[in-house]
């Protein structure tokens, strides 16, 4: 008995001496801060305010003090979930170096010591993507893959393995495989690269695309790092190219953080339940809409593992407006595409835009607006007098009525009714767009069928459907792949338009990232399009220039472009046969001119009365 007695003594001793060497040594007074968002921001930036989101246990107790000169707490907001914090700081002030915060709960503190960087660029020097530009679209997945290293990571959520004879699973593509092959797509002539989502996208099932975005501020692991991302853009500049990044305001991934612990009850639409949406868009500017339509159409989801966010939660707006920002800073980015734009609320996505324009003023935005008919797209864009509400400062929209019609137009007979017919008259209502030249023009990308659902067997088509995208106006866009003539169905599925690169893998049978592993087929309409892009860039006619175009007559279809002086002429046989045309209804353009020099062949050819033309051949003469 005695025995034990001392025992427990000794254990109650021992026990008292731990908590005395806690007390002083502080090793349970420190707050708890698993993270915080984002991780560092730049001193000079236009906009003085600055929100940190803090998120750890219990952090909501947690009260904030900042000593730092020219640095003052505006105030901390305190969600509903206890464990985060939104602390707001005026940086006006501030210069470069650390700020140092403060938590304190009770006799628990924690000091953070936050970076204000310091900026690289002004904001005027940082050039976004213009009607000068023609945009290559990647998917990171489908187009090469330089380090099967990261293939098959454990994330936290989530173990999937690379399956490239499963369509709708993660292949391996990375940003080293892109950066790898740079050199080839600075050959081909285009002057940007648009990357679908490369953010991290912790889900099952692997979310290859990478639109169910699981952490805002990293870049997923599969396919690559941050400093990987950075890597990438700084080579891009280096070979002259662009770099154009993919973000998603409408929704995120169910395996976010903020599923898992809600920072507050309404930062999901449907408080966080899956409601599908109606995605009936025109209920943006239908002047009948019921409020009960315009909320399935908003706050529904797309899908249950795409939770929907609702952007007007302050705290929420804002943590998505410093994102973007913070990724221009960061990574030198030179232009931002923004996913299922209607469906996020319009007044934030308005305020997203003219904040990120007033941090630089040169930047561009393309937010996708898919509609059916030119009017739903035109009322997205900046200065839209179809838009009686407040203006949406988004520069440039996504002509999806042109790639919807030129999908039958270039494939059909053309007369009164079909065929080119259709493209000039869809032109005509281009008066809508406040700026013709900000509108991206494209004949796919990856939501939608490729513009040859199989491979064909001549190129008349393709030649005249893509001599018209790099001759019209506005800002071309190519699907990768579509140089070597991919092709592809989306009824059958999403992946059949998203097939892999050939060459981009290790051990690939062939690779057509050189002449030698592509068909002869293959190498004419690459050469093809590397002839029009080269001779595209730099090309102030076309980037710049006046357009003018006459009714489809006899098959035909003619437009010129025109610039300080300089004329080139565009003349399209839109029939399956030989075809003879006047020129005599052309005088307006033609006036004293009597021949032109074919851009494709250099060869001159002569503009007399009439020019033969054979089976859906096109023809651009610089006059």
């Amino acid at each position: 008995m005695i025995k034990i007695e001392f025992l427990i003594l000794n254990k109650m001793k021992r026990i008292l001496l731990i908590t005395l060497l806690i007390c002083i040594t502080g090793l349970t007074a420190a707050v708890n801060i698993s993270k915080i968002e984002p991780a560092f921001w730049w001193a000079g930036m236009k906009n003085p305010e600055l929100q940190i989101m803090v998120y750890g246990e219990n952090i909501g107790q947690s009260e904030v003090t900042v000593s730092s000169p020219g640095v003052t707490v505006q105030k901390v907001v305190k969600a509903e979930s206890p464990n985060y914090l939104f602390v707001y700081l005026d940086i006006e002030h501030a210069q470069p170096g650390m700020i140092k915060m403060l938590f304190t709960e009770g006799s628990k503190k924690k000091t953070v010591q936050y970076e204000l960087k310091v900026r690289t660029q002004t904001p005027e020097s940082r050039k976004g993507f213009s009607s000068s530009d023609v945009l290559y679209l990647l998917m990171p997945d489908r187009f090469a893959n330089g380090h099967p290293g990261n293939d098959n990571l454990k994330m936290n959520f989530c173990t999937v393995h690379v399956d490239r004879n499963n369509p709708n699973v993660r292949h391996g593509g990375d940003l080293a495989g892109i950066e790898k092959n740079l050199d080839y797509i600075t050959d081909l002539g285009v002057t940007a690269i648009w990357l679908n989502p490369v953010l991290e996208n912790d889900m099952p099932g692997g979310s290859y695309h990478g639109y169910a975005t699981t952490d805002y501020y990293q870049i997923d692991r599969r396919f690559g790092t941050n400093q990987e991302y950075l890597n990438l853009v700084n080579a891009a500049h280096q070979k002259g190219l662009k770099v154009v990044m993919d973000i998603i305001f409408n929704h995120c991934g169910s395996e976010h953080l903020w599923m898992k612990d809600k920072p507050f009850s309404d930062w999901f639409n449907f408080g966080g339940k899956y409601v599908p949406t109606s995605h009936a868009k025109n209920v943006s500017f239908d002047p009948y809409a019921s409020d009960y339509d315009k909320k399935q159409m908003f706050d529904g989801w797309f899908v249950e593992s795409m939770p929907d966010l609702n952007q007007r939660n302050p705290h929420l707006a804002t943590y998505l407006i410093q994102n973007s920002i913070w990724w221009v800073e960061y990574a030198n980015i030179d232009g931002i595409r923004q996913d299922t734009h209607p469906y996020a609320d319009e007044t934030m996505m308005s305020q997203w835009c003219k904040e990120v324009f007033y941090e630089y003023p040169n930047f561009n935005i393309v937010g996708e607006a898919w509609y059916n008919y030119l009017p739903g797209v035109a009322y997205w864009q900046a200065k839209s007098t179809l838009n009686a509400k407040d203006n949406s400062h988004l520069k440039t929209v996504m002509d999806f009525t042109l790639m919807l019609e030129s999908h039958n137009a270039f494939h059909l007979e053309t007369d009164w009714v079909n065929g080119l017919t259709r493209i000039y008259e869809l032109l005509g209502f281009d008066f809508m767009y406040p700026d013709i030249n900000n509108v991206l023009v494209f004949l796919e990308n990856h939501d939608t069928d490729r513009f040859l659902l199989e491979m064909p067997t001549d190129l008349a088509v393709f030649k005249q459907a893509y001599a018209f995208l790099l001759t019209t106006r506005g800002i071309p866009q190519i699907y990768y792949g579509a140089e070597i003539l991919m092709n592809g169905d989306k009824k059958i599925t999403d992946g059949n338009v998203r097939k892999d690169f050939p060459g981009g893998w290790p051990g690939d049978a062939v690779t057509a990232f050189t002449p030698e592993g592509r068909t002869a087929l293959q190498n004419e309409a690459h050469d093809y399009l590397k002839t029009l892009l080269h001779w595209r860039n730099g090309n102030e006619v076309i980037t710049k220039g006046n357009l003018k175009h006459f009714v489809t007559r006899n098959g035909a279809y003619v437009y010129m472009r025109a610039y300080e002086g300089k004329k080139v002429l565009v003349i399209m046989n839109g029939v399956s046969h030989e075809n003879t045309i006047s020129l005599d209804r052309y005088a307006e353009i033609l006036s004293g001119v009597t021949s032109g020099k074919d851009v494709l062949t250099g060869k001159t050819i002569p503009l007399d009365k009439v020019l033969k033309l054979s089976p859906r051949e096109t023809l651009i003469l610089e006059l």
